[in-house]
């Protein structure tokens, strides 16, 4: 029985660590952008010793457009074009107020995108 008790105090323990999770979902067009870009965000929170889980690799997200390639006739003649959205998923568990002051002053490269949400 007391074993069983021990198991259940530990779990509650865990679950009150994990208070503030600060989680971070980074979009491009380029995915070698995209990876440089997460390289940074995860060097910028080890050097303040957080805990990091990720990167996640998201789904990427595929836009589709048919162009006709002529204006008035040739209706069967058409183009196709395609944008994908490369996307990656961090989280930082219980992220003290310098390194979330870091990562806003953070230069990343242009056509990148982040979402930053605290849960």
């Amino acid at each position: 029985m007391n074993a069983l008790k021990t198991k259940k105090v530990s779990k509650k323990k865990e679950e009150k660590e994990i208070s503030q999770v600060l989680r971070i979902k980074i979009r491009a067009y380029d995915s070698k952008i995209l990876d440089i870009s997460v390289k940074q965000i995860i060097d910028t929170a080890l050097r303040f010793d957080a805990e990091i889980r990720g990167p996640i690799p998201l789904p990427t997200e595929i836009k589709k457009y048919t162009v006709n390639r002529s204006t008035f006739i040739f209706k069967d003649a058409r183009e196709q074009f395609e944008m994908r959205t490369h996307k990656r998923l961090l989280d930082i568990i219980n992220p003290e107020a310098k390194l979330v002051e870091a990562l806003t002053n953070l230069s990343l490269p242009s056509g990148v995108t982040i979402d930053v949400k605290m849960m």
